[in-house]
């Protein structure tokens, strides 16, 4: 690489770090997520009615909420979404359980080598970086054979995919669980790049790697951008006062509008909670997680 190349790749990883610290300000301001200080008022712990095990607000073993439907909001998701967990993933400091508790009719979780049944794998997906994968906006496009000519149409207002399919855990165990071969004929989809503002770190990991339920989310709002549009003035990708503005204006536009406007960021909702009681204990420059390289 050529001296000047060298000096143009420091300064474009200089600009995204200042720019990544004026978001790690404010990381969530530009999501309608439901406040949660109502956590707050829970007292102690509470005993999980399935396996008998303390737990506070949910439990991660069971997959069912120790606490009322009250304290958490409910969300109903445009499609199902299955959730591969590695057997050695640590239960409770895994996110995957935020969407099962958040979304139960659309969510299930399986530990490996345990896996969904697979019945329709045209309208299936495993959301995976792979060199083969392809982007969200991609599976709107089908091909049809017409008089002997391919016919390329986009599918409009509608979802191309029935399910998706996600990897919960670590990198390095991931790719035991990819190898499987009842994936390896499923279509890989990738996700736009987005930084992570998990606070658990993962050594030689970039920020870029999202947990399980940021990941879940960014997949949602791409599918649905995709199908229906995003509300002018909703922005998922930056933060800012303005769009803090924004997004409480949003609130009042007609529910028939079936842009995106925020239908799936309560799914963050424990995981901007925890964030929070996070960094109410540590400095947020003090956490290894977020030292992880951007790129």
């Amino acid at each position: 690489m050529a001296k000047t190349d060298v000096i143009n790749e420091i300064k474009k990883l200089s600009s995204l770090e200042r720019k990544q610290k004026i978001i790690d300000k404010t990381p969530f301001c530009h999501l309608k997520i439901t406040n949660a200080r109502i956590l707050d008022t829970i007292e102690g712990r509470e005993i999980c009615k399935h396996c008998c095990r303390s737990r506070k607000f949910f439990c991660y073993s069971c997959y069912l909420p120790v606490i009322g439907e009250q304290y958490f909001p409910k969300i109903k998701l445009p499609i199902k979404i299955d959730i591969i967990k590695h057997a050695r993933e640590i239960d409770g400091k895994s996110t995957a359980i935020h969407a099962a508790i958040l979304a139960p009719e659309d969510v299930r979780i399986f530990t490996y080598p345990n896996f969904p049944d697979i019945l329709d794998r045209e309208e299936t997906v495993l959301i995976f970086p792979s060199q083969t994968g392809v982007s969200v906006d991609s599976l709107f496009i089908k091909e049809v054979k017409k008089d002997n000519k391919i016919i390329t149409n986009r599918i409009q207002n509608a979802f191309p995919i029935k399910r998706a399919i996600f990897i919960d855990s670590t990198w390095h165990q991931t790719k035991a669980i990819y190898k499987d071969q009842r994936l390896r004929d499923l279509h890989c989809v990738i996700l736009k790049s987005r930084i992570s503002q998990f606070w658990r770190h993962q050594k030689k990991s970039p920020r870029w790697y999202l947990a399980t339920i940021e990941a879940i989310h960014q997949f949602l709002v791409e599918l649905h951008t995709c199908a229906f549009g995003i509300i002018q003035g909703y922005a998922n990708t930056k933060d800012s006062e303005e769009n803090c503005i924004n997004n409480a204006m949003l609130r009042h536009t007609n529910d028939l509008d079936e842009r995106y406007k925020g239908q799936y960021d309560d799914l963050l909702y424990f995981f901007k909670y925890m964030y929070e009681k996070i960094h109410i204990m540590y400095d947020h420059e003090k956490l290894w997680a977020y030292k992880r390289p951007l790129i």
